[in-house]
């Protein structure tokens, strides 16, 4: 076959643009963060709160967090056009997302453990000053967590008006940057721990709780344990190439048997990006048409961008 025939039934394999712009505030959130890391780990041992040095240690994991999604960005921008990637370089971005789920349970497991010790034996704290920078601790939250929000994902389906309702029900499904989301989740969590120490240290001081300031750390442990299990549950599933989308499976089903003789007797449905799916499907038919016939068929279903369709003829009855 000539070169020229050959390009006809060539095609792409990157299904996920660079994220620019999330790359970009990534990397202000790492040099916001790496700040007042600094900061609360020195007033934390300064001034003796377990709420604000649990703060501070806790961000110093997140700053490596979100370090490992500021590289996953690059690398996947870098490699983007790289064909021994076989399906883009997406899922070094939900890689990313999944070593930094890992760092986050890491640190809800260590607050856990230090927390308990200081409720066993407490230690005098110097409140006002751990306030006053818990606080701005607090304000850096915020403001990386506004940096970093993922605008575009209410946004990513508004073209889908005129499909059929399983495709509308679908299309609703979470497609979300995922290493933008665990960097997101590292932040609030960040502010999570950050509210919980104003509470504890403001209790502490003028209600005579000193209990609560590593009570608080107990909570804000649990809280970023149960964000750490949905995300690493999240990406995990993504990167072993577990089959999902049960709702579009069943469209395939309906359009390809909807002359009542074709069957499928093989389906695997995966993801390859944002709400894109590489879908290799195996049919039994007694009356086979052209495989392009079929492609034509499923282009109806704007997720499936990757299609192979495998003809089996039916001989008996």
């Amino acid at each position: 076959m000539h070169n020229q025939h050959l390009s006809h039934y060539q095609h792409h394999h990157t299904f996920s643009s660079p994220d620019l712009h999330a790359e970009k505030m990534t990397k202000l959130v790492v040099y916001l963060t790496l700040s007042m890391m600094i900061v609360e780990i020195v007033a934390g041992y300064a001034y003796h709160s377990m709420a604000l040095l649990a703060d501070g240690w806790h961000m110093s994991t997140h700053a490596v967090a979100l370090a490992i999604a500021l590289l996953a960005f690059v690398i996947a921008r870098r490699h983007a056009d790289d064909r021994r990637y076989a399906f883009g370089t997406w899922k070094i971005e939900v890689l990313g997302g999944f070593t930094s789920g890992l760092i986050l349970g890491a640190v809800g497991l260590a607050m856990s453990y230090v927390s308990i010790e200081r409720l066993v034996n407490p230690v005098p704290i110097q409140y006002d000053q751990a306030i006053l920078i818990t606080a701005l601790g607090l304000g850096v939250n915020f403001l990386s967590a506004f940096m970093l929000k993922d605008r575009h994902h209410s946004h990513h389906h508004s073209h889908h008006d005129e499909t059929a309702h399983s495709h509308k029900e679908h299309s609703h499904e979470k497609s979300a940057n995922l290493n933008l989301k665990a960097a997101y989740l590292h932040v609030i969590a960040d502010a999570a721990t950050s509210v919980f120490a104003i509470i504890a240290l403001v209790g502490a001081k003028y209600l005579n709780w000193v209990w609560l300031d590593p009570l608080m750390g107990i909570a804000g442990a649990a809280l970023i344990l149960r964000w750490t299990y949905g995300l690493l549950k999240e990406t995990g599933t993504i990167l072993v190439d577990r089959e999902s989308s049960g709702v579009l499976a069943e469209q395939i089903k309906q359009i390809i048997e909807d002359d009542g003789e074709t069957k499928i007797s093989d389906l695997h449905l995966w993801k390859v990006g944002m709400n894109k799916y590489a879908c290799i499907v195996s049919l039994v038919t007694a009356h086979p048409q052209d495989i392009a016939f079929y492609k034509q068929k499923l282009g109806r279903i704007e997720e499936l961008v990757h299609l192979t369709v495998e003809i089996n003829i039916c001989t008996h009855p």
